[in-house]
């Protein structure tokens, strides 16, 4: 709890970067890009300067939020014929140089930020200070989290799956393997010279230096003599999209979230049917709390699949989907006493997500990623720039709406949320996890507005995951094993394939969210403990 700032994200070290700005009297805009750059070089698992980000701002001076949508599009060169050339007919590789087939947006999106918060919230703070200490985490080293030692031993050898073998990848193995090929232990330090000059670049010539320019010649560079194909006329041509959030009434509380080609959507449609029954009567562990955000999950992610994909090329009709009718009917068509089925395909699977609040009510919801855990695995060499594989969301069947195109967007699981009650923030909230998002996100809500816990209590929760998460499909309902075992029993006898997993499992995602009470303006900051993150304030 804090009465002025506050900030939280899955890393210490990242929250403490925010901090840090929000003490020097930055605004909450100032301090996530400070956070989200700090977490693009020691959480490099999850997210990195080669991804993209999304974000909602508040602006408390104009009583406003907005969206910026910092995600990149499939480079000029990149065709469905190119990848059937290259021996590809049926998907896009989710790993090697044709997985990066999209234009890193995220640190388009911090100058972006960063050039509002200068024009709108009178940031004053260089941007190269904002940068400072992800520079000196990726020159001077930071410690290996638990996270990322679990993460890189999943990632490699012989059982590492369909998705692994990250070792083969020279441009991997160089920079998250000691050379003798072993992993880091957790608590080692973790050096990335080439990501320090980078990062120090940006910060004095700011977007340019990433987009134009030396850096964005040697990534292309690696990616060609390597059969990739992105160019530096898509990295120069590349600009993040400002616009309007899309919202839902939920209760008391207009919920907003980031349009299409994100899932936020999903998110929102989620809220649109949960507002059509007794949650706070209920109660959180009982059969018919889970029963229902489960059902409710599947007829938004059906939704989902059938309608979001770049809107640009496919237009998405937004305002039906998040009607009050769409919901009450979607509601209606819930039968409490049996689960009903659904087909589904694979997914992304890795992101973080941080908000920030200032003195004045500033606030920012920013979740930033690079797709599946380590992205496409590919590091261009000199850059440290790790390249995301989001593009791999595109399909390659012409007749699909997220076919792949040059210049279209991929459909994106990432969705950061905000919570306003009266026109100002209440609940500033977000989680990683691929389908797991839109679950988890309807966790913490209701848990914090129906239920009224502790923000900090209601992440700690027992969670649950329908469907998919780390990129493989199923219908199954994880449980976690603290999940009462009567309601486990009721939701078997309902008909949900019901397995119980670890009481702390990562696979539920890690949300954080930071609750502010509207009756005296404290700051109540919640970490997932799931994860390795904090949250700080002052």
């Amino acid at each position: 709890m804090a009465p002025r700032g506050l900030v939280t994200a899955p890393h210490g070290l990242a929250a403490t970067s925010g901090l840090k700005i929000l003490q020097e009297g930055g605004n909450a805009v100032e301090a996530a890009i400070a956070a989200a750059a700090t977490i693009a070089v020691v959480y490099p698992h999850m997210n990195a300067i080669g991804g993209d980000n999304f974000w909602l701002i508040y602006d408390a001076g104009a009583r406003r939020a907005r969206a910026l949508m910092a995600c990149g599009a499939a480079g000029a060169r990149c065709t469905i014929e190119a990848y059937r050339a290259a021996g590809h007919s049926r998907e896009i590789p989710r790993r090697g140089p044709l997985a990066a087939n999209t234009v890193p947006g995220a640190v388009d999106g911090w100058w972006e930020a960063y050039e509002y918060s200068r024009r709108s919230l009178d940031g004053r703070r260089p941007f190269e200070a904002l940068l400072a200490d992800a520079v000196h985490y990726a020159e001077s080293g930071c410690p290996v989290t638990p996270g990322q030692e679990a993460w890189t031993r999943a990632g490699i050898g012989p059982d590492s799956g369909p998705f692994g073998h990250l070792e083969t990848l020279e441009g991997f193995r160089r920079t998250f393997l000691r050379p003798d090929g072993s992993v880091y232990p957790a608590g080692a330090r973790f050096v990335m010279p080439g990501l320090g000059r980078t990062l120090a670049a940006i910060g004095r010539d700011g977007r340019d230096a990433f987009y134009r320019g030396p850096i964005a010649a040697q990534v292309c560079a690696y990616l060609e003599a390597r059969g990739g194909l992105l160019t530096e006329g898509d990295f120069a041509g590349h600009r993040s999209r400002w616009t309007d959030p899309i919202s839902v009434r939920y209760r008391d509380w207009t919920v907003c979230n980031t349009p299409p080609p994100t899932q936020g959507l999903t998110s929102l449609q989620l809220l649109n049917i949960l507002a059509h029954y007794p949650v706070a009567r209920w109660g959180d562990q009982s059969p018919d709390y889970y029963h229902v955000m489960v059902e409710a999950a599947k007829q938004a992610f059906a939704d989902r699949d059938a309608w979001i994909a770049d809107p640009d090329v496919h237009p998405v009709p937004v305002e039906e989907l998040l009607s009050e009718r769409r919901g009450r009917t979607q509601a209606a068509a819930i039968d409490l006493a049996r689960a009903q089925p659904r087909t589904i395909g694979a997914v992304g699977r890795d992101t973080i997500w941080l908000g920030t609040v200032d003195a004045a009510g500033n606030a920012v919801s920013l979740i930033q990623s690079i797709a599946f855990d380590f992205g496409s695995a590919v590091v261009a060499e000199g850059t440290g720039v790790l390249l995301q594989n989001r593009g791999a969301a595109f399909s390659l069947d012409p007749a699909h709406r997220n076919a792949l195109a040059p210049g279209k967007r991929p459909f994106h699981t990432l969705n950061p949320a905000m919570a306003l009650r009266d026109g100002r923030p209440e609940l500033i909230y977000g989680a990683m996890g691929g389908e797991g998002q839109p679950q988890t996100q309807a966790a913490v809500l209701t848990r914090v507005l129906d239920l009224g816990m502790d923000v900090q209590a209601a992440i700690a929760a027992p969670r649950w995951l329908y469907g998919r998460h780390w990129g493989l499909p199923t219908t199954t309902l994880s449980l976690e094993a603290r999940v009462p075992q009567p309601v486990a029993e009721e939701l078997a006898r309902r008909g949900h394939d019901v397995r119980i997993v670890g009481a702390w499992d990562d696979r539920m995602g890690h949300a954080q969210a930071i609750w502010i009470d509207p009756r005296n303006g404290m700051r109540h900051g919640g970490a997932d403990p799931r994860g390795d993150g904090l949250a700080a304030g002052y």
